[in-house]
């Protein structure tokens, strides 16, 4: 039994954040408990006591990434009920984390979990959303790879800057996100090909091969075309996003404006005419729609959000709606 004054040291421990303090009080007490002859109580305070020292590690770990400029990080909270795909990605995603929890379970039968995603999909299907999800749920960080800092003119240091970005795939757990991977995945045999981008790519693919880290690995890409076909066998799963369907943009509006006005139930005409639009450009017209009510303290209508459907599609189309 802990003492009050080993009681009142965990607690100013705690307060203090200092898990060093923390740790050596735990053990003190595991020592005292086995004194006592009460091995399985030692043996579980001796547990959760290195596993307090491995959390200070991976906080280290954390903050050393956050000074990486190659890497912006962030732990999201968006969840896998919030994302609206169709129910065969929505599985897929399952099963990439029902591996994950289980990855352990899985190795003690000689088997792998799936770590290597490729997304391929138009601008605003939810690509990124999804690396968030997969963090979120999997209760990582999520490392975003800028690209535009890690691709370069100069011979070899884009290789480089890639070695360093899966020396921390190996050394700190998270999921990490290439977007617009096409950037260093495009086609070997493209005429316009040079022979650094050669180099970038092989690097890459003797690297995602190479790889055996506890991390998850997700890169996204608007144009496949453009990707090397060696690069697909190196992903244990692709993952194809298309536009949403009829019951994706009910459930897309729905989702956005149910927690704003309740009775909103956007009509055949609206999911119709929404058709072609993507999933983050069904949510701006529904934020719009919100910002408008708001300021003009009027109800959502039907027409309402008929006109600025018509509007975001004209944006694009560069005609009048």
């Amino acid at each position: 039994m802990a003492t009050a004054d080993q009681i009142k040291s965990l607690i100013k421990a705690h307060n203090d954040n200092d898990n060093e303090k923390f740790k050596t009080v735990v053990l003190q007490i595991a020592a005292y408990e086995a004194k006592l002859n009460h091995e399985t109580l030692a043996r579980e305070l001796k547990k959760l006591a290195e596993k307090t020292g491995n959390a200070r590690a991976n906080i280290i770990q954390f903050n050393q990434m956050q000074n990486n400029p190659m890497l912006t990080v962030k732990v999201p909270t968006e969840r896998l009920k919030d994302l609206i795909v169709s129910n065969e990605i929505h599985d897929r995603i399952k099963r990439i984390l029902n591996e994950f929890r289980n990855r352990n379970k899985l190795r003690s039968y000689g088997m792998s979990n799936r770590r290597k995603i490729l997304i391929e999909g138009k601008p605003g299907t939810g690509k990124t959303f999804t690396a968030s999800v997969i963090a979120s749920e999997t209760g990582l960080p999520l490392y975003t790879v800028q690209m535009d800092k890690m691709v370069t003119k100069f011979m070899g240091e884009t290789s480089s800057k890639l070695r360093q970005i899966f020396d921390s795939v190996e050394n700190t757990i998270g999921v990490y996100f290439f977007d617009e991977f096409d950037a260093i995945g495009a086609d070997r045999s493209l005429d316009n090909e040079v022979g650094e981008m050669r180099r970038i790519l092989n690097s890459f693919l003797q690297f995602i091969e190479q790889d055996s880290s506890e991390s998850i690995i997700v890169a996204a890409t608007n144009n496949p075309k453009l990707l090397d076909q060696a690069l697909f066998r190196r992903f244990d799963d692709v993952l194809h996003y298309s536009m949403p369907n009829e019951s994706e943009v009910k459930r897309l509006y729905q989702y956005k404006l149910s927690a704003y006005q309740s009775d909103f139930i956007p009509s055949i005409e609206l999911i119709e005419e929404s058709l072609g639009l993507s999933h983050a450009e069904i949510i701006r017209v529904c934020e719009d729609a919100i910002k408008n009510s708001i300021l003009d303290d009027n109800k959502i209508t039907q027409s309402k959000m008929l006109n600025l459907v018509k509007e975001r599609l004209t944006l694009y189309s560069g005609k009048e709606a």
